[in-house]
């Protein structure tokens, strides 16, 4: 929450258009939820580690008692014969040396018996106490965070409202509002259809050169870019991300329009506001495949990894050129900052050959 109100909502809000707000609070009404969500999932989770720890003590209790109780008789019983006297003629009373020798070793182990028994009691009494505190420990958390819950809900309710009158302010115009959400959905529906057609040729023109003129929407590998699409691939999920730091606003796939709940859009990239002028670096080793600028659009970055390739897009300098090898980390370019609408977000793809990935699920979780 805290990357999202520096990223999204730290300049005023009457330097953004209403469509960007709607955008950046519709983010933040779902992760404030999904925080709410998890908040309450830790509080059942304590609440019943909480019941486990009060079930072991009484169990300890129990245990403890019965350990000193037995202790107890067994000090009694030592102290009635407790003298010298009495071991020795326990011992000369033996019928034979074999039966002395069984008494003699019956007497030590009655000793270290009555020693252990006192050991087991400063044990368990340690690990009562040291379960006593663990449970003051998680109950303090679970108040903790009942009362963050609390925060939260009361910030979401005030978070509704916001957006409630943002949107009743965007159906007082929905015509002006269309036109400008249908604009930005051609311009990403005709970048996507540039890179998909750039995907495609980079795969021609890659099994052309490799003897191959079949049109089958996958590279043909060589065993050194194998080694790499397998490398790309085992790091799965623990993929840094392309800028230092970010937030997903635009999610991958069908999403619903802002302003005509019955109109549902693909998209095949995520969106990741970001802070002004943050560079953008190459997630994974790879080469340039292309360069993409498009006409009253910003430049694109493709970078093949073996059979995948990872895009970014909406860049406002790039520091690369096609064929440059690159490295994991390198920065590549600069994200563009919209002035009208006041946002930084960089657009950031992955295809595996020519089927688009949802690139949230390759990402390392901050």
């Amino acid at each position: 929450m805290k990357q999202i109100n520096a990223l999204l909502f730290s300049k005023k809000k009457e330097e953004k258009s209403e469509i960007t707000l709607i955008e950046d609070l519709n983010y933040k009404v779902s992760v404030r939820r999904n925080l709410i969500r998890i908040t309450n999932e830790q509080a059942n989770i304590l609440t019943r580690e909480i019941n486990s720890n009060q079930n072991e003590i009484t169990s300890l209790r129990t245990q403890l008692q019965e350990l000193k109780d037995d202790y107890a008789a067994m000090i009694v019983k030592s102290y009635k014969s407790k003298s010298e006297q009495s071991k020795v003629m326990f011992l000369l009373s033996s019928q034979d040396f074999k039966q002395a020798y069984k008494r003699l070793q019956y007497i030590k182990q009655y000793a270290n018996y009555q020693k252990e028994q006192g050991e087991a009691i400063k044990a368990k009494t340690k690990e009562l106490q040291e379960l006593n505190i663990k449970l003051s420990k998680r109950k303090e958390e679970k108040q903790n965070l009942i009362e963050e819950n609390r925060v939260a809900k009361r910030e979401l309710e005030q978070e509704l409202k916001q957006r409630e009158t943002l949107m009743a302010s965007i159906k007082a115009d929905m015509s002006k509002y269309n036109a400008e959400i249908k604009k930005k959905q051609r311009e990403a529906t005709r970048l996507n259809k540039e890179i998909d057609r750039l995907i495609n040729e980079a795969i021609a023109a890659s099994n052309k050169k490799a003897g191959n003129t079949k049109s089958t929407g996958a590279f043909v590998l060589t065993p050194e870019a194998k080694r790499l699409a397998s490398n790309f691939e085992s790091n799965k999920g623990k993929l840094g991300w392309p800028v230092t730091r970010g937030v997903i606003k635009g999610k991958f796939g069908k999403r619903r329009s802002l302003t005509d709940s019955s109109v549902t859009n693909n998209y095949k990239s995520i969106q990741i506001a970001t802070e002004e002028n943050a560079e953008v670096k190459a997630v994974f080793n790879g080469e340039v495949s292309q360069i993409l600028v498009v006409k009253n659009g910003n430049p694109a970055v493709l970078i093949r990894h073996g059979s995948y390739l990872t895009v970014y897009m909406n860049l406002s300098n790039v520091y690369v050129k096609k064929g440059d090898k690159i490295s994991t980390g390198q920065v590549i370019g600069k994200v563009f900052t919209n002035r009208i609408r006041q946002e930084t977000l960089l657009g950031f793809r992955i295809n595996k050959d020519n089927q688009v990935l949802n690139p949230e699920g390759w990402l390392a979780k901050f």
